[in-house]
């Protein structure tokens, strides 16, 4: 098995429809899941200086860290998501 990370982007205020289907997700994809991680607030440093990143549509807003057999399952696995904007699917590379 293969890491793969599904970082969730954009952000939209969830419904509790939406919410309650979140829930869901995790719990159907639970035997896979190594981690879930939701962010908030947030800062991009540089060499320059740092500013404040605020939440929108190109953010990343949350991650899940799934085990997979390949980038095809992972991207499966991301595709049963009640996702709100998009998820972007990467694997996991030892360092």
């Amino acid at each position: 098995m293969k890491k793969f990370v599904l970082l969730h982007v954009g952000f939209k205020t969830p419904t509790p429809e939406i919410m309650e289907a979140w829930g869901k997700w995790f719990e159907s994809i639970g035997d896979k899941t190594v981690d879930n991680v939701g962010l908030g607030a947030a800062r991009e440093i540089t060499r320059d200086g740092s500013k404040e990143l605020p939440l929108g549509l190109d953010s990343i807003t949350g991650y899940s860290i799934i085990n997979a057999e390949d980038i095809d399952e992972a991207e499966k696995i991301a595709q049963t998501c009640p996702f709100i904007t998009g998820i972007r699917v990467y694997e996991v590379r030892s360092m």
